[in-house]
């Protein structure tokens, strides 16, 4: 496998790239670099576990997302009402003046959790989000 490197441009609000710095420093990077290369290697690994959820599904979704984010609330409420049959409740509190904290507790096809979970994941507003799942074992 070739080991080429690609260099490539990104533009991150100037607080989120502080933060990152100052992680990376306590955690002792060589580089920026290093710490994008290991950040993505998550992401990555996330991603494909996510690929292999299948069978019959418990989860919980949480998300923090920033409510004065024009549609937002809405638009959550739109999915939210698409996938019924998974939901079996949510709790939704405030946490700051513009910002929500949701958990939604799940149950039913983890590939329609999952299809669930990137739809809200990928919204632009929400700041974080965490999908938690476990097989339904059956005792006999």
């Amino acid at each position: 496998m070739e080991k080429r490197l690609m260099r490539i441009g990104i533009s991150l609000p100037g607080e989120l790239l502080e933060k990152f710095d100052k992680a990376l420093m306590k955690r002792g990077y060589s580089s920026r670099s290093e710490g994008i290369r290991d950040a993505i290697r998550t992401y990555n690994q996330h991603y494909e576990w996510m690929q292999q959820i299948e069978g019959t599904r418990t989860a919980t979704l949480s998300l923090v997302y920033d409510c004065s984010k024009k549609g937002i609330t809405s638009t959550l409420a739109e999915i939210q009402h698409e996938y019924m049959d998974l939901i079996s409740s949510s709790v939704h509190f405030h946490m700051e003046e513009n910002f929500c904290f949701e958990a939604i507790i799940l149950e039913g096809d983890g590939e329609k959790i999952v299809e669930l979970a990137e739809k809200i994941l990928s919204l632009k507003g929400v700041k974080h989000s965490r999908l938690t799942t476990v097989p339904q074992e059956r005792t006999e």
